[in-house]
């Protein structure tokens, strides 16, 4: 009987290993696929605000504003595209966004959820990358089918209407 339960030891804590190892294995790709989400969303925020930005330009004839807007909307590699929303902002920021017509209220709101969007993408990319650096996940090669997670590092894309029409009370 001594020998029944070594094996039965064993064979539990095999049994327990593999379930540890297959949760943390499926905990990295959930991980990567909550980033590949992420990025799209962010993404998607980002074309909103260069399209309405875009249209905000039309409407007031700025040149710069226009230009920085079809840049953003045209690039293509991440570190192209970094630089390009930082501009949009630069640009944006230095627009009067006075009015509560729709075209500013468009570039106002696609700015508020862009700054969701990229937190929640800053935040999934920091948690993917610590679960990638821990050792027995470094050891297994959990994060091999995945690429490493990059940041989207910009400006904080924050835009608010003019302070002068930020002290008028809201309907």
């Amino acid at each position: 009987m001594p020998g029944m339960r070594w094996v039965v030891g064993v064979s539990v804590a095999v049994v327990l290993m593999s379930a540890y190892l297959t949760w943390t294995a499926a905990r990295v790709d959930r991980l990567h696929v909550r980033v590949a989400s992420a990025a799209r969303a962010l993404d998607a925020h980002l074309l909103r605000r260069a399209a309405a930005a875009a249209v905000l330009a039309e409407e007031r004839s700025g040149i710069e504003l226009y230009a920085a807007a079809r840049i953003a909307l045209d690039a293509v590699s991440p570190e192209e595209r970094e630089a390009a929303e930082n501009d949009l902002t630069r640009q944006l920021r230095a627009t009067a966004l006075t009015g509560r017509d729709s075209t500013t209220e468009a570039v106002v709101v696609a700015s508020r959820r862009l700054v969701l969007a990229r937190q929640v993408h800053t935040d999934l990319v920091r948690d993917a990358l610590l679960a990638r650096r821990r050792p027995l996940v470094r050891l297994m090669r959990f994060g091999r089918r995945h690429d490493e997670p990059r940041y989207f590092d910009i400006d904080d894309p924050t835009v608010t209407r003019s302070s002068a029409l930020a002290r008028l009370p809201h309907p």
